[in-house]
């Protein structure tokens, strides 16, 4: 299937604050020059934030990533779970159509969505409130026929039920997503013939569900004011998830002032990023700062600042300053401006998008006959000052596109780049 970007699209894109935040620390998670490895859940939360995946909303997530555009078009029209065209305000709903499905009624699903939704995928209902289309295999086929309803799967699905809960979610109820025919998860209908052990302490709702009650998270889309959204990677209590355990669902009936103690908390908790992240815009940062948000000081870092404290830090500093590594590599030489006042696109080098284009600037390189010249001592040094991308110089082998743009021209290194010939 041809996936386009929708034909009209907003001016620009910007994240929330909190949203912003979220980001960040997901950027933290991966090791310096591999922020890349980010872009699925930030085009996510973009989606989670605009309701579909926005031309400006890709180009913004590409730039805070130092990606080339066209590497964040790739990701997001490959993969079904972005939308890129409007969806319903209320909900998408997304009927699973593959073997057990189609077996078991998903055509009366969809004849469903014809009647109450419109007749096409990909089609706003006339209040705008919800947009459906047919997908793949979801992974869930003994409870099928299903369909994924935002972010939650409904499950042993009749064309009743599904027509009960289209008209539920238009008067802004939320039906508790898993199985709609008493089923606690995937058992057999009669009920479990073995392991019954099971069935004592058990939750409400089977696990996925339960968490999505708990959390309200369902259809409703992430405004950032969520416990989860700020550290995802911590426990609802804030405090780092111990190893080999999954962190703890915030309980439902938490009070509002303990959820922003919680978020204040994992705040100050959250590990230290190991790079410098980049600002909204995608600039770089001015040298010698680091963007890294600096966890809280606890109280108890307060107190270790007694007199003894300050003695023992001055000859721990020098040491370590005496011990500071020596420069690496051999900084080519740059320029203070482009010549004749203009730049050449150094984002037809692969590896090189906006932010990165920006850097280099910031470094004295506007020319491919400047990087095309740099020896493996000047590499070296590029390598290690690419603030937050280190290493990107030699993994995408930048002075050999450039050498091929210099000798053999752009529109030869076009016609190898389709085959990384280079």
């Amino acid at each position: 299937m041809l996936r386009r970007l929708h034909k009209e699209q907003p001016a620009s894109f910007a994240f929330t604050p909190a949203n912003l935040e979220w980001a960040r620390g997901q950027i933290t998670k991966y090791p310096e020059g591999r922020q890349a490895s980010a872009i699925i859940p930030l085009l996510w939360r973009a989606q989670e934030q605009e309701g579909w995946l926005t031309r400006p909303a890709i180009e913004h997530v590409a730039d805070m990533l130092g990606m080339p555009y066209i590497r964040a078009l790739e990701v997001a029209t490959f993969y079904f779970m972005f939308q890129l065209q409007p969806v319903g305000t209320v909900a998408h709903i997304q009927i699973c159509g593959t073997t057990s499905c189609m077996i078991c009624g998903a055509e009366d699903l969809i004849a469903v969505c014809k009647e109450l939704i419109a007749p096409a995928p990909h089609t706003l209902s006339a209040d705008g409130k919800f947009s459906w289309e047919e997908v793949e295999c979801l992974g869930a086929c003994t409870n099928a026929p299903m369909a994924q309803i935002g972010k939650d799967y409904y499950e042993d699905l009749t064309a009743d039920k599904l027509r009960e809960m289209i008209g539920r979610f238009s008067k802004g109820e939320v039906p508790v997503p898993g199985p709609q025919n008493g089923r606690y998860a995937s058992e057999p209908v009669t009920g479990l013939t073995s392991l019954k052990e099971f069935e004592s302490g058990r939750t409400q709702y089977n696990a996925s569900a339960q968490r999505a009650v708990d959390i309200g998270d369902t259809v409703k889309r992430i405004d950032g004011t969520e416990v989860p959204l700020t550290t995802p990677w911590l426990a609802g209590s804030g405090k780092p998830a111990k190893a080999g355990k999954a962190a703890a669902a915030p309980k439902a009936e938490a009070r509002p002032e303990t959820v922003k103690a919680n978020a204040k908390a994992a705040k100050a908790e959250a590990q230290p990023a190991t790079f410098a992240a980049l600002p909204p815009d995608g600039t770089a940062e001015k040298a010698g700062k680091d963007a890294t948000p600096k966890p809280a000081k606890a109280p108890a870092a307060k107190a270790a600042k007694a007199p003894a404290a300050k003695a023992a830090k001055a000859p721990a500093a020098k040491a370590a300053k005496a011990d500071a590594a020596p420069a690496v590599g051999k900084k080519p030489k740059g320029l203070k401006a482009p010549r004749k006042g203009k730049a050449d696109d150094l984002k037809l080098i692969e590896g090189i998008g906006p932010a990165m284009e920006r850097l280099c600037h910031e470094l004295g390189f506007f020319h491919f006959d400047q990087i095309a010249a740099w020896g493996p001592d000047e590499v070296a040094w590029v390598d290690e000052n690419l603030k937050g991308f280190r290493g990107r110089v030699t993994r995408d082998k930048w002075v050999a596109q450039a050498k091929i743009i210099v000798e053999e021209g752009i529109e030869a290194f076009l016609e190898r780049a389709k085959t990384n010939d280079y």
